[in-house]
């Protein structure tokens, strides 16, 4: 399962995106499992959030949720963390 994560919004503006290719990871199965939970938590449609907060657009499989901070979910929160932080 491929994830991506883009996060737009800040102070800066600034657009960020990173991907995560499941396949042949061995926590693979950790992967899909949080993806599936914000998959299924998360609206399809942007939120407004706040002035200067971030959004993100969570991309898994053939899906794309939204959410935005300061109301990330602790499963949104931590994959959104994990795939900015280990994508490529």
């Amino acid at each position: 399962m491929r994830i991506q994560v883009t996060r737009t919004g800040g102070f800066a503006g600034i657009s960020r995106t990173q991907t995560i290719d499941t396949e042949d990871r061995q926590d693979a199965a950790e992967w899909e499992s949080l993806a599936e939970e914000v998959l299924a938590t998360t609206p399809g449609a942007p939120p407004s959030g706040v002035p200067d907060g971030f959004r993100y657009a969570i991309t898994a499989g053939d899906r794309t949720v939204y959410c935005a901070d300061p109301d990330l979910t602790g499963a949104q929160r931590t994959l959104v963390s994990r795939v900015l932080k280990e994508g490529a």
